[in-house]
Protein backbone atom coordinates (compact mmCIF):
# COMPACT_ATOMS: atom_id res chain seq x y z
CA UNK A 1 0.00 0.00 0.00
CA UNK A 2 1.07 3.39 0.02
CA UNK A 3 3.48 5.36 2.05
CA UNK A 4 1.72 5.29 5.68
CA UNK A 5 0.76 8.31 7.71
CA UNK A 6 2.79 9.68 10.56
CA UNK A 7 0.55 9.83 13.61
CA UNK A 8 0.97 11.11 16.89
CA UNK A 9 -0.77 10.50 19.70
CA UNK A 10 -1.67 13.43 22.74
CA UNK A 11 -3.08 11.82 25.42
CA UNK A 12 -1.17 8.46 24.72
CA UNK A 13 -0.02 7.77 29.14
CA UNK A 14 -0.32 3.83 29.06
CA UNK A 15 -1.26 4.09 32.69
CA UNK A 16 -4.62 5.13 32.64
CA UNK A 17 -7.40 6.45 30.31
CA UNK A 18 -8.47 5.36 26.75
CA UNK A 19 -4.99 5.45 24.89
CA UNK A 20 -3.74 2.67 25.95
CA UNK A 21 -6.52 0.22 25.95
CA UNK A 22 -7.83 1.11 22.52
CA UNK A 23 -6.10 4.20 20.32
CA UNK A 24 -2.59 2.82 21.08
CA UNK A 25 -3.11 -0.90 20.30
CA UNK A 26 -5.41 -0.26 17.10
CA UNK A 27 -2.96 2.26 15.44
CA UNK A 28 -0.61 -0.23 16.02
CA UNK A 29 -2.32 -2.85 13.93
CA UNK A 30 -3.35 -0.57 11.50
CA UNK A 31 -1.98 -0.24 7.97
CA UNK A 32 -3.14 3.33 7.32
CA UNK A 33 -0.55 4.57 10.25
CA UNK A 34 2.85 4.74 11.87
CA UNK A 35 2.67 5.36 15.40
CA UNK A 36 5.34 8.36 14.71
CA UNK A 37 4.94 10.28 18.18
CA UNK A 38 3.47 9.68 21.44
CA UNK A 39 2.83 12.60 23.52
CA UNK A 40 2.21 12.92 27.17
CA UNK A 41 2.73 15.62 30.23
CA UNK A 42 5.64 14.21 31.56
CA UNK A 43 8.66 12.54 29.11
CA UNK A 44 9.52 9.79 31.55
CA UNK A 45 5.44 8.35 30.81
CA UNK A 46 5.75 9.31 27.17
CA UNK A 47 9.19 7.65 26.58
CA UNK A 48 7.51 4.76 28.28
CA UNK A 49 4.36 4.82 25.79
CA UNK A 50 7.16 5.09 23.08
CA UNK A 51 8.99 1.70 24.14
CA UNK A 52 5.31 -0.21 24.88
CA UNK A 53 3.85 0.44 21.53
CA UNK A 54 7.03 1.12 19.49
CA UNK A 55 6.27 4.78 18.42
CA UNK A 56 9.64 6.96 16.96
CA UNK A 57 9.07 10.06 18.91
CA UNK A 58 8.31 10.73 22.83
CA UNK A 59 7.23 14.42 23.36
CA UNK A 60 6.39 16.06 27.13
CA UNK A 61 4.66 18.65 25.12
CA UNK A 62 2.50 18.87 22.47
CA UNK A 63 3.08 21.95 20.62
CA UNK A 64 6.85 20.44 19.88
CA UNK A 65 4.88 17.53 18.58
CA UNK A 66 2.68 19.34 15.83
CA UNK A 67 5.97 21.00 14.90
CA UNK A 68 7.31 17.48 13.98
CA UNK A 69 7.73 17.67 10.00
CA UNK A 70 6.81 13.68 10.27
CA UNK A 71 3.52 14.04 12.16
CA UNK A 72 0.90 14.06 9.48
CA UNK A 73 -2.05 13.64 11.58
CA UNK A 74 -3.04 13.96 15.24
CA UNK A 75 -5.25 12.17 17.86
CA UNK A 76 -6.63 13.90 20.70
CA UNK A 77 -7.48 11.45 23.40
CA UNK A 78 -7.56 13.38 26.55
CA UNK A 79 -9.99 13.97 29.18
CA UNK A 80 -13.44 16.08 27.58
CA UNK A 81 -12.05 19.61 29.09
CA UNK A 82 -8.39 19.34 27.44
CA UNK A 83 -9.78 18.63 24.01
CA UNK A 84 -10.41 22.24 22.81
CA UNK A 85 -6.89 23.90 23.01
CA UNK A 86 -4.63 20.71 21.27
CA UNK A 87 -7.30 20.32 18.63
CA UNK A 88 -7.38 23.86 18.04
CA UNK A 89 -3.36 23.78 17.94
CA UNK A 90 -3.11 20.91 15.57
CA UNK A 91 -5.97 22.34 12.92
CA UNK A 92 -4.13 25.77 13.15
CA UNK A 93 -0.94 23.48 11.95
CA UNK A 94 -3.08 21.82 9.07
CA UNK A 95 -2.58 18.36 10.57
CA UNK A 96 -5.74 16.11 10.30
CA UNK A 97 -6.95 15.31 13.41
CA UNK A 98 -9.03 12.55 15.22
CA UNK A 99 -10.72 13.73 18.52
CA UNK A 100 -12.30 11.50 20.62
CA UNK A 101 -16.31 12.40 21.83
CA UNK A 102 -17.46 14.55 23.28
CA UNK A 103 -15.97 16.82 20.80
CA UNK A 104 -16.05 20.03 23.31
CA UNK A 105 -16.95 20.59 26.87
CA UNK A 106 -19.51 22.76 25.29
CA UNK A 107 -21.63 23.05 21.93
CA UNK A 108 -20.14 26.12 21.53
CA UNK A 109 -16.20 24.60 21.60
CA UNK A 110 -17.50 21.66 19.32
CA UNK A 111 -18.89 24.63 16.75
CA UNK A 112 -15.54 26.68 17.18
CA UNK A 113 -13.70 23.17 15.89
CA UNK A 114 -15.50 22.30 13.42
CA UNK A 115 -15.60 26.19 11.73
CA UNK A 116 -11.77 26.04 12.05
CA UNK A 117 -11.32 22.12 10.46
CA UNK A 118 -13.36 23.25 7.73
CA UNK A 119 -11.69 26.65 7.00
CA UNK A 120 -7.78 24.67 7.53
CA UNK A 121 -9.28 21.91 5.14
CA UNK A 122 -7.54 18.89 6.52
CA UNK A 123 -9.29 15.59 7.20
CA UNK A 124 -10.96 15.40 10.43
CA UNK A 125 -12.88 12.65 12.49
CA UNK A 126 -14.88 12.64 15.86
CA UNK A 127 -14.77 9.34 18.05
CA UNK A 128 -18.07 8.02 17.91
CA UNK A 129 -16.72 4.73 17.03
CA UNK A 130 -20.43 2.68 16.91
CA UNK A 131 -20.58 3.97 13.47
CA UNK A 132 -17.39 1.99 12.92
CA UNK A 133 -18.84 -1.23 14.62
CA UNK A 134 -19.53 -4.02 12.15
CA UNK A 135 -23.25 -4.81 13.27
CA UNK A 136 -24.15 -1.25 13.47
CA UNK A 137 -23.01 -0.63 9.94
CA UNK A 138 -25.11 -4.11 8.90
CA UNK A 139 -28.01 -2.76 10.73
CA UNK A 140 -28.28 0.67 8.62
CA UNK A 141 -28.37 -1.25 5.41
CA UNK A 142 -30.71 -3.58 6.58
CA UNK A 143 -33.16 -0.76 7.80
CA UNK A 144 -31.99 1.55 4.48
CA UNK A 145 -32.86 -1.57 2.14
CA UNK A 146 -36.36 -2.37 3.49
CA UNK A 147 -35.78 -5.14 5.92
CA UNK A 148 -38.59 -4.03 8.28
CA UNK A 149 -40.57 -1.68 5.84
CA UNK A 150 -41.31 1.33 7.52
CA UNK A 151 -39.72 2.02 10.62
CA UNK A 152 -42.77 2.01 13.25
CA UNK A 153 -41.09 2.50 16.59
CA UNK A 154 -37.89 1.62 18.31
CA UNK A 155 -36.10 1.97 20.95
CA UNK A 156 -32.97 1.62 22.68
CA UNK A 157 -31.04 0.70 26.23
CA UNK A 158 -27.84 0.90 27.97
CA UNK A 159 -28.16 0.14 31.44
CA UNK A 160 -24.35 -0.20 33.23
CA UNK A 161 -23.43 -0.99 36.73
CA UNK A 162 -19.97 -0.14 39.24
CA UNK A 163 -20.01 3.87 37.82
CA UNK A 164 -20.51 5.15 40.93
CA UNK A 165 -17.55 3.44 42.80
CA UNK A 166 -14.88 5.24 41.44
CA UNK A 167 -11.04 5.85 42.02
CA UNK A 168 -10.72 9.03 42.51
CA UNK A 169 -8.21 9.62 39.32
CA UNK A 170 -11.94 8.81 37.55
CA UNK A 171 -14.32 10.76 40.12
CA UNK A 172 -13.57 14.21 38.25
CA UNK A 173 -16.50 13.03 36.01
CA UNK A 174 -18.72 13.72 38.83
CA UNK A 175 -18.90 17.42 37.79
CA UNK A 176 -21.68 18.34 35.28
CA UNK A 177 -20.12 21.09 33.86
CA UNK A 178 -17.09 19.38 32.62
CA UNK A 179 -18.90 17.70 29.85
CA UNK A 180 -17.93 14.29 30.52
CA UNK A 181 -20.54 12.81 31.99
CA UNK A 182 -23.74 9.71 31.35
CA UNK A 183 -25.94 12.62 29.69
CA UNK A 184 -22.92 13.27 27.35
CA UNK A 185 -20.91 10.26 26.84
CA UNK A 186 -22.94 7.10 27.44
CA UNK A 187 -26.35 8.76 25.99
CA UNK A 188 -23.92 10.52 23.05
CA UNK A 189 -22.79 7.60 21.87
CA UNK A 190 -25.62 4.94 22.87
CA UNK A 191 -28.22 7.36 21.49
CA UNK A 192 -26.18 8.44 18.11
CA UNK A 193 -25.74 4.43 17.12
CA UNK A 194 -29.41 4.62 17.39
CA UNK A 195 -29.66 7.49 15.26
CA UNK A 196 -27.11 6.59 12.97
CA UNK A 197 -29.34 2.99 11.90
CA UNK A 198 -32.92 4.84 11.78
CA UNK A 199 -31.90 8.41 11.48
CA UNK A 200 -32.56 11.71 12.99
CA UNK A 201 -35.45 12.72 15.35
CA UNK A 202 -37.89 15.83 14.63
CA UNK A 203 -39.23 16.03 18.37
CA UNK A 204 -37.71 14.90 22.23
CA UNK A 205 -39.55 14.82 25.24
CA UNK A 206 -36.82 13.82 28.14
CA UNK A 207 -35.93 13.38 32.16
CA UNK A 208 -32.22 14.02 32.96
CA UNK A 209 -31.78 13.21 36.34
CA UNK A 210 -28.93 12.53 39.05
CA UNK A 211 -30.90 9.70 41.26
CA UNK A 212 -27.34 9.11 43.34
CA UNK A 213 -25.72 12.37 44.09
CA UNK A 214 -22.60 11.07 45.67
CA UNK A 215 -20.06 8.69 44.50
CA UNK A 216 -17.60 6.49 46.61
CA UNK A 217 -14.03 6.82 46.41
CA UNK A 218 -12.51 3.00 46.50
CA UNK A 219 -9.10 4.26 46.93
CA UNK A 220 -10.06 7.32 49.20
CA UNK A 221 -12.72 5.49 51.04
CA UNK A 222 -14.75 8.84 50.94
CA UNK A 223 -17.78 9.92 49.22
CA UNK A 224 -17.84 12.86 46.86
CA UNK A 225 -20.94 14.99 45.59
CA UNK A 226 -21.93 14.33 42.33
CA UNK A 227 -24.00 16.82 40.13
CA UNK A 228 -23.98 15.19 36.80
CA UNK A 229 -26.89 13.05 35.75
CA UNK A 230 -27.18 8.99 35.68
CA UNK A 231 -30.49 8.59 34.01
CA UNK A 232 -31.31 9.72 30.69
CA UNK A 233 -34.58 8.96 29.25
CA UNK A 234 -35.55 10.43 25.99
CA UNK A 235 -38.62 9.65 24.00
CA UNK A 236 -39.47 11.39 20.69
CA UNK A 237 -41.03 11.18 16.93
CA UNK A 238 -38.32 10.50 14.07
CA UNK A 239 -37.95 12.76 11.21
CA UNK A 240 -39.22 9.47 9.65
CA UNK A 241 -42.67 9.39 11.17
CA UNK A 242 -41.87 6.83 13.36
CA UNK A 243 -41.50 6.97 17.28
CA UNK A 244 -38.70 6.11 19.52
CA UNK A 245 -37.47 6.20 23.27
CA UNK A 246 -34.44 5.42 24.82
CA UNK A 247 -33.04 4.95 28.31
CA UNK A 248 -29.47 4.86 29.39
CA UNK A 249 -28.43 4.61 33.04
CA UNK A 250 -25.34 4.46 35.49
CA UNK A 251 -26.59 2.11 38.00
CA UNK A 252 -24.72 0.95 41.38
CA UNK A 253 -25.13 -2.49 40.81
CA UNK A 254 -26.12 -5.18 37.87
CA UNK A 255 -27.17 -3.85 34.64
CA UNK A 256 -28.68 -5.26 31.53
CA UNK A 257 -25.84 -4.36 28.75
CA UNK A 258 -27.42 -3.11 25.67
CA UNK A 259 -30.59 -3.18 23.30
CA UNK A 260 -31.80 -1.43 20.09
CA UNK A 261 -34.83 -3.01 19.14
CA UNK A 262 -36.59 -1.94 15.67
CA UNK A 263 -40.14 -2.44 14.71
CA UNK A 264 -41.53 -1.76 11.24
CA UNK A 265 -44.45 -2.44 9.25
CA UNK A 266 -42.32 -5.42 7.24
CA UNK A 267 -40.15 -7.22 10.21
CA UNK A 268 -38.07 -6.34 13.42
CA UNK A 269 -34.82 -6.27 14.22
CA UNK A 270 -32.72 -6.14 17.28
CA UNK A 271 -29.13 -5.60 18.44
CA UNK A 272 -27.39 -6.55 22.21
CA UNK A 273 -24.54 -6.59 23.64
CA UNK A 274 -23.28 -6.68 27.05
CA UNK A 275 -21.84 -3.48 27.24
CA UNK A 276 -22.75 -1.61 24.64
CA UNK A 277 -22.67 -0.50 20.50
CA UNK A 278 -19.08 1.17 20.56
CA UNK A 279 -17.66 -2.62 21.27
CA UNK A 280 -17.49 -5.59 18.99
CA UNK A 281 -19.59 -8.52 19.72
CA UNK A 282 -23.08 -7.02 19.12
CA UNK A 283 -25.39 -9.76 18.17
CA UNK A 284 -27.54 -8.76 14.90
CA UNK A 285 -31.44 -10.37 15.28
CA UNK A 286 -34.25 -10.13 12.93
CA UNK A 287 -37.63 -11.29 11.74
CA UNK A 288 -39.16 -10.13 8.95
CA UNK A 289 -42.92 -10.78 8.34
CA UNK A 290 -42.60 -13.43 10.96
CA UNK A 291 -42.69 -13.57 14.69
CA UNK A 292 -39.57 -15.09 15.56
CA UNK A 293 -35.92 -13.75 16.04
CA UNK A 294 -33.45 -15.34 14.49
CA UNK A 295 -29.47 -14.35 14.66
CA UNK A 296 -28.71 -12.82 11.44
CA UNK A 297 -24.47 -13.17 10.79
CA UNK A 298 -22.95 -9.90 10.17
CA UNK A 299 -21.47 -10.30 6.74
CA UNK A 300 -17.25 -9.90 6.68
CA UNK A 301 -17.96 -7.22 3.97
CA UNK A 302 -18.33 -4.31 7.01
CA UNK A 303 -15.31 -5.63 8.81
CA UNK A 304 -12.64 -3.30 7.46
CA UNK A 305 -9.76 -3.83 9.63
CA UNK A 306 -7.24 -6.91 9.01
CA UNK A 307 -7.32 -10.28 11.10
CA UNK A 308 -3.98 -8.77 13.25
CA UNK A 309 -6.43 -6.00 14.94
CA UNK A 310 -6.83 -6.76 18.70
CA UNK A 311 -10.45 -7.66 20.16
CA UNK A 312 -12.33 -5.85 22.09
CA UNK A 313 -12.02 -1.94 23.00
CA UNK A 314 -9.44 -1.66 19.59
CA UNK A 315 -11.44 -2.97 17.27
CA UNK A 316 -14.23 -0.38 16.43
CA UNK A 317 -11.38 2.25 16.97
CA UNK A 318 -9.21 0.09 14.41
CA UNK A 319 -12.15 0.47 12.10
CA UNK A 320 -12.56 4.23 12.51
CA UNK A 321 -8.64 4.39 11.92
CA UNK A 322 -9.33 2.57 8.78
CA UNK A 323 -12.14 5.35 7.58
CA UNK A 324 -9.75 8.04 8.72
CA UNK A 325 -6.49 6.72 6.67
CA UNK A 326 -9.00 6.13 3.57
CA UNK A 327 -9.97 9.97 3.76
CA UNK A 328 -6.56 11.19 4.58
CA UNK A 329 -5.27 9.16 1.22
CA UNK A 330 -8.09 9.87 -1.24
CA UNK A 331 -8.46 13.87 0.52
CA UNK A 332 -12.54 12.97 0.96
CA UNK A 333 -14.16 13.96 4.06
CA UNK A 334 -14.16 11.66 6.63
CA UNK A 335 -17.35 10.37 8.97
CA UNK A 336 -18.25 10.97 11.60
CA UNK A 337 -16.58 14.52 10.91
CA UNK A 338 -16.78 17.22 13.48
CA UNK A 339 -20.13 19.14 11.57
CA UNK A 340 -21.35 15.60 13.00
CA UNK A 341 -20.21 16.02 16.43
CA UNK A 342 -22.04 19.24 16.48
CA UNK A 343 -25.16 18.37 15.21
CA UNK A 344 -24.92 15.06 18.06
CA UNK A 345 -24.03 18.32 20.98
CA UNK A 346 -27.30 20.21 19.54
CA UNK A 347 -29.20 16.96 19.90
CA UNK A 348 -27.60 16.50 23.50
CA UNK A 349 -28.74 20.49 24.30
CA UNK A 350 -32.24 19.69 22.91
CA UNK A 351 -33.05 16.80 25.25
CA UNK A 352 -31.72 18.81 28.45
CA UNK A 353 -33.83 21.74 27.38
CA UNK A 354 -36.61 19.55 27.12
CA UNK A 355 -36.00 17.89 30.81
CA UNK A 356 -35.61 21.78 32.16
CA UNK A 357 -39.32 22.64 30.65
CA UNK A 358 -40.79 19.85 31.02
CA UNK A 359 -41.76 20.21 27.21
CA UNK A 360 -41.61 18.47 23.78
CA UNK A 361 -38.72 20.43 22.00
CA UNK A 362 -37.77 20.52 18.40
CA UNK A 363 -35.12 19.26 17.54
Amino acid sequence: MAEKTGLGIIGANIHRGWAPRAHLPAVVASPEFELTGVCTTRMESAEESKEAFGARYAFDDYRKMLEHPEIDAVVVCLRVPNHFEPTMAALEAGKHVYTEWPLGRTTAEAEEMAALAETRGVRNMVGLQARGNPAMLYLKDLVAEGYVGDVLSCHVSRISDGGLRRTSDRTWQRERDLGANTLTITNGHTIDALRFVVGDFSHVSAVVSTQVNQWYETDTERYVEVTAPDNILVSGRLATGGVASSHVANNPWAGSGYRMEIYGSEGTLAASSDESPNHIGVKVEGARQGNRLEELPVPTSYTYVLEGMPMGAPYNVGQMYYKFGEGIRQGSGCQPDFAEAVRLHHFIDRIQEASDTGREVAV
